[in-house]
């Protein structure tokens, strides 16, 4: 490559401002808007208590697909025989991995509002001591003394 071929392609680089990278993105909230996002200790635990009652919805799935399966004789010698065996495999492991999914998710969100809670205690433990530690002296002076 030419010099001058290069310095004419940085040139041109340096020329086009049109084509720039933008994230897209949500337009900014006002603040002291008012949302109905709550954050608090009931409601992570209703959520990890919510998503842990789909793990008993998942546990009579599988049972019910062990059930459906059930009876259907040797899975070997047809094609259809191994063809429903291979999908009722795929989704047996689906299944189970869905609930083990649910039952982590569960127990982090729970674990989350605990862990908030002891945060916003221990704050308020912190902010105790110091009110304790630098607790203002009584007034001295200028008070009516056993008058």
């Amino acid at each position: 490559m030419a010099w001058d071929e290069w310095e004419r392609l940085k040139a041109a680089a340096a020329d086009r401002t049109g084509t720039r990278t933008r994230l897209d993105q949500v337009p900014a909230e006002r603040s002291g808007g008012t949302g109905d996002l709550i954050s608090n200790k009931p409601a992570w635990t209703k959520a990890g208590t919510d998503i842990g009652s789909l793990c008993e919805d998942i546990g009579k799935a599988t049972a019910q697909l062990k059930d459906g399966r059930t009876g259907l004789g040797a899975d070997t010698g047809c094609l259809t025989a191994a063809a429903r065996k291979a999908v009722h495999d795929s989704w047996e492991t689906y299944v189970e991995s869905v609930g083990g999914r649910c039952r982590k998710l569960s127990g982090l969100l729970v674990k989350a509002g605990d862990d908030q809670l002891r945060t916003d205690e221990s704050i308020e433990a912190e902010i105790a001591r110091l009110v304790v530690e630098y607790a203002d002296t009584p007034a001295v002076g200028g008070q009516d003394r056993d008058r």
